[in-house]
This record gives C-alpha cells, structure tokens and sequence, in this order.
C-alpha cells in the first residue's frame, strides 16, 4: 500500500505580475521545484495564473495568448523530468472563442485541459466579457483541441487516475453555482478535487468561501484544494489577498496567510483510504443521483504512484482523536453532556421510573453517570433525593476514592447509601468452596457482581432504573465482569471513551457546578480527576492505598482510544493505524510499546465482543459507537489471526 494511502498535495500561491508571462512562469516553475523537494505529487496553481487574472481587455491581445502558450511550452521543458504533476490556468483561444482554462501537466506534457464552466458576471467580475462559458451539448467524451503543436484532450467530463485515486478541476465560479461540477465528479469517482480561482476580498468574504468549500468536501467525501490569485494582481478595484485551502471530508488541514506580499506554498497529505472508507459507508453517496452525470466519466491515466521510500507525513496526527478540537471546545462538551442527559431524560420519562440508582466508586466512570443523573433529573424539575448513589466498599477500596464517592453524593444532595460487601463476598467464597488468598479472577469479578446484585434488587425495591456507568473503551476491551459491571438498565456512558471521559467531567466541574454552593462539589470533583483509574479489586496496602492500575494491566487508555477510532471509523489495517500511532505518540512511547499494546487490543476486541451483543441500551454521542443494535455488528466467534499476523509481520521490520 503506498504510502498508506496518503498523497501529499500543494497548493501555490506565486506573486504575478499583470500580463508578464515570462515573470509569472519563472515564479511557476521556482514552486514548482520547491514543492517537488518538499515531496508534493500534485501542485496546484490559481487561475489564470500564467498571464494574471486581472489583465481585463488585454485578454483580447493575441499578444498575450501566444506569449501564454510560449510559457506554458517553457514550463514543460523545464519539468519534463520532475516527476510531479502541476495545474496551471491558461487563456486558450479554440474555434475562435477565448476560454479560461485549467492545464494539467506531468513529465512533459499536457494530460488534459478544462475549460471553466460558470463564467461570473459581477461588477467586479466582468469575466463574460472576454471569456466563453464552456457548455458541450451532446458530447459523450473529452473533445481534442490543437495546443502546443499537440492533440489534448479538452473538456470538462475528464477524470484524472493517479493510481491511489482519481482528481477532478473545477474553477472558481464553478463551486458557486447550484449544482458545481465537484459534485458530478465526485458521484463518478473523483476522491480529489482542485479549484483554480481568482476571488478578490470583502469583508466577511473569506469566511464565507471557507465555509463554502467544507461543505462541498464534506458533501462530496473528498479532499478539496483551493487556491486564489494573491499579490501582483491589479488593485485597479479591488484586492486579491491569496487565500489558499486544504480540506478533507469536510475538515481543514491547511491554510495560507492573507495579505501577504511574497508567494505563499501550504503543503499537506490527503488521506485516500480515509476517503474510500468514508464512501464505502455512506449508502446515499452511492445512491443515483438526481441530476445526470454521466457526462462525467472519462479518464485519462497519469501514473504517479507514490513510493514509501522517504516519505514524510506533513499533517498533524491527533493523538487524541475523541477529544473536541473544534474552535469552541465548551460548545463540544455541553453538547455532548446534553445528548447522555437528553437520553436518560427520555428513559426515565417513558419508564415512569421513581429512582435512579447507581453505583459511585469515586472513580471517573461513575462520577460523570452521576453527574448525567443529577443534571437529569434537574432539567425534568425533579427531586435530587429520587438519585439513589450506592458505594459499596470491597477488598481493593482505597480511602481516597470510598471518601470521595460519599463526600460527592453528599455535597449533590442525592440520597446516599454506604453498603460494605466485603462479608457477602466471603460468605460466597465459603459456599463455592474458594480459598480466599486467592486472588484471582473469581476473587475480582465476585465483588463485581455482588455490586450488580445490590443494584438490581434495590432498583426493584425502589421501583428505578439502574444506571450503568461503564465507558466506551472498556466495552471495546471487556474489561468489565459479565454479568456484573456489565449489566445496567440503561447505560449513560455506552457513548463515551475513556479520554473523553476525564475531559467532560473537568468541564462540568468548570461549568454547570460554579455556584458559590457548589464550592466543596468542586474540591472532590478536582480529586476524582486526578485519581489514577483502577478497578479496586484487589487488595489495597496497609495505608489504605489502592495497589491496582488499570493501565498497567491492559495498557494505556489513549493508545487503545486511539487504536479504536481508526480500527471502527475507518477499517484501517493494523499496519496503517501502527505508522499513524507513531507519528501521533512519537515523543510519548517507544514504537515497541506501541505494538505490544495493539496487539492487546486486537486480542481482546475480538474475543470480548460476546459482552457487547447484549450490553444494556446506551446513547450514542459520536461517530464511534459499539451498539450491537447499530453501529457495530461482528459475530462473537470472529478470528483475530489476520489482525495479529500483521502485527507479528510489523515486530519484525
């Protein structure tokens, strides 16, 4: 798989000179040798980039269009063994009628010209004027136009195969019309799509543009690069400041400056398998479209397969991928709060339930499911005290989570209840004949389901739901007792990775518990973030410390987080997520951890899925669910050798 999937991309913005071909082509063919050292495959120019965009009437100068020609001619012999494929705009006159035109190049030579489709007619944007729109009626394929002293394929029906994917043009106005012609390529295979355009500014404008194209890349679940005329450009009326885009699926990757005053080159990877996955599940983009496309689909090859030799990933790598990146991270977070809080709302609305009761370790888990509880219960005008939190003391409870969990029921006003289950665990040991030093797995998971037994019976005898408190992450590892902590009536944490889960309950600590009477909930709130997770099922030491760590046991949350997004988001392989993991963790963990701790991941995904074909009801809040009901439907006897072949291939390299 070359370069797993990814193809690095460029978008350029050079300083032009109005009607100076011999200039503009010099600064063409300078990016042009910059981006290729910087090991971009595809460069991408502004429109009209070799003659200016703003030359008006001198359009109408033959002058200008041959001295265009020459350039682009000089162009092809400079770079004719640079292997890297450059998009160019180009005035081309063709049965005397002047169109603005994209040139696709590669080794040489020209691989396919298309002519803008939508030609503005503004104030500012007289284009009609010089240029003709190109509109084929009943031309099933590219024509073939004389340019260069060379046959080449012209029109706007070209799709362009490099192998990891296919590339489509539009131009500027193009990707303003009702329905721009991205949307047709992207429906006949297009992954790529590059815009030349020539956008002057305004105020609010760019905004507006931005916006403009993350839909369309997200609509059409592709990669979408922009790039528009910058200084040089006669300021005759208005400015042109260059603004440049990389999106992907919706997603900003890069951006340029504006206002500046020398050329600008953003430079970034587009992930091709991201894109295929992303098609694979939208049945709709598959669906027939509405409008007829099937102009759309010729193709003409351009092999620029990328090599893994010395490549280098230009983009960030989110070590964290379920945590909110967004520019309003509070936003984020009450939304997400409000989606478990609207979910339990409905439950306990339609059950006509009296109580809530939960289990409160003064763990994470259980604090944020309180937390979901009491904010419920809030919102529904209700009284706190039908909240029934139940701490229940065991073998391996520490001092500072038993304190914590009361206190934090306490300070809620919910009603409280402290159950020690250490003498019914012994009396079950003693019935199933199991030595009590022996602290093995039927030592752990008994005080798990002696929590659960409590649960269940005081929810019958309070007439409630119980309320599960176990996280997203865990149910991808099992890790959780079945029949045990893994029973609930309705689990208000189904939805949230561990990560984010230390993440909501800081922000709901910061936000909805801000009142001068919600001070002490604060203080314990505070601690409870700082607690290192753990099951609390063996033993503690003589200060009443806790001795157990979970991420000790089955390794760190982060990277398991990491390695679930990308397994169930995006099917990625084993070897792809591992080369992802060591770009995002690379000054956190050794690459050898990283694959010990993947390979424990794939072991127990596949063997505890058992536990998650009958998990308890639980709302989803991500793009990443584990519901058997939805999301994630996988047979519980499926084989994990495939996964870890690779693995053991990877341990080797």
């Amino acid at each position: 798989m070359e370069n797993f999937g990814f193809l690095k991309i460029a978008a350029a913005i050079p300083e032009v000179r109005v009607a100076d071909c011999e200039f503009n082509g010099q600064q063409i063919e300078k990016m042009i040798f910059n981006a290729y050292s910087q090991g971009a495959k595809i460069i991408c120019f502004p429109e009209l980039s070799v003659t200016s965009y703003s030359c008006g009437d001198l359009f109408f100068q033959k002058k200008l269009i041959q001295a265009a020609e020459e350039t682009v001619i000089g162009l092809l012999k400079a770079t004719k063994n640079v292997p890297i494929i450059f998009i160019i705009g180009v005035p081309i006159e063709h049965n005397s009628k002047l169109y603005n035109c994209a040139i696709i190049c590669f080794e040489g030579s020209i691989r396919g010209i298309v002519p803008k489709t939508y030609i503005p007619n503004y104030a500012e944007f007289y284009e009609k004027r010089w240029f003709q729109s190109y509109q084929p009626v009943n031309i099933p394929f590219p024509q073939t136009i004389r340019y260069t002293d060379t046959d080449i394929l012209f029109g706007t029906n070209i799709l362009f195969n490099i192998g990891c994917g296919k590339f489509a043009i539009e131009i500027c106005e193009d990707l303003w019309s009702v329905i721009p012609p991205s949307s047709c390529y992207a429906m006949s295979g297009a992954s790529l799509i590059f815009n030349l355009s020539a956008s002057n500014e305004l105020i609010g404008k760019q905004q507006y543009v931005k916006s403009l194209i993350s839909q369309q890349s997200a609509r059409c679940q592709a990669a979408y690069l922009y790039t528009s005329a910058g200084f040089g450009e006669s300021t005759t009326d208005v400015v042109y400041t260059g603004n440049a885009y990389i999106y992907e699926n919706g997603k900003l990757l890069a951006e340029s400056q504006r206002f500046q005053l020398k050329e600008q080159l953003i430079i970034n990877d587009i992930d091709f398998d991201l894109l295929n996955a992303e098609r694979q599940r939208n049945t709709t983009f598959i669906a027939k479209p509405s409008v007829n496309c099937t102009d759309y689909a010729e193709e003409t090859l351009i092999s620029t397969n990328p090599s893994k030799e010395n490549f280098q990933l230009n983009r960030f790598i989110n070590p964290a991928p379920f945590i909110p990146v967004t520019d309003n991270y509070n936003e984020s977070c009450e939304e997400i709060f409000s989606i478990q809080v609207l979910g339990l709302a409905k439950r306990l609305v339609h059950t006509s339930a009296c109580s809530l009761i939960l289990g409160v370790s003064g763990g994470l888990d259980s604090t944020l499911a309180l937390l979901v509880c009491v904010k419920t219960v809030d919102r529904l005008k209700l009284s706190r005290q039908m909240i029934c939190g139940v701490t229940m003391p065991g073998f391996g409870t520490s001092n500072r989570t038993h304190q914590n969990a009361r206190r934090l029921m306490e300070t809620l006003g919910i009603t409280v209840k402290d159950i020690d289950i250490t003498v019914a665990c012994e009396q079950h040991f003693k019935d199933i004949d199991h030595n009590i030093t022996q602290h093995d797995i039927t030592y752990e998971n008994t005080q798990a389901r002696e929590r659960t037994q409590i649960l269940m019976d005081l929810a019958n005898q309070l007439n409630g739901l119980v309320i599960g408190t176990g996280d997203m992450s865990e149910l991808a590892l099992g890790w959780a007792t079945y029949n045990g902590d893994h029973i609930s009536m309705y689990g208000v944490n189904a939805g949230i990775p561990k990560t984010l889960v230390r993440h909501l309950v800081k922000w709901v600590t910061e936000n909805q518990m801000n009142t001068e009477t919600d001070w002490e909930t604060q203080k314990t709130l505070r601690d409870i973030i700082e607690t290192p997770v753990s099951p609390e099922l063996l033993p503690v030491d003589s200060q009443g410390t806790m001795t157990q760590f979970t991420e000790d046991l089955i390794g760190p949350y982060e990277l398991h987080d990491f390695f679930l997004f990308y397994t169930l988001r995006y099917g990625f392989s084993p070897e792809k997520i591992y080369f992802l993991a060591q770009h995002a963790f690379k000054n956190n963990y050794e690459t050898t951890i990283i694959l010990r701790w993947m390979e424990v991941f794939y072991r127990r995904f596949f063997s505890q899925q058992f536990k998650r074909s009958c998990m308890p009801d639980g709302t989803k809040v991500g793009s990443v669910n584990l519901s058997p009901r939805g999301d994630w439907r996988m047979p519980s006897d499926a084989n994990v050798n495939l996964w870890l072949e690779e693995i053991e291939r990877l341990k080797k390299i």
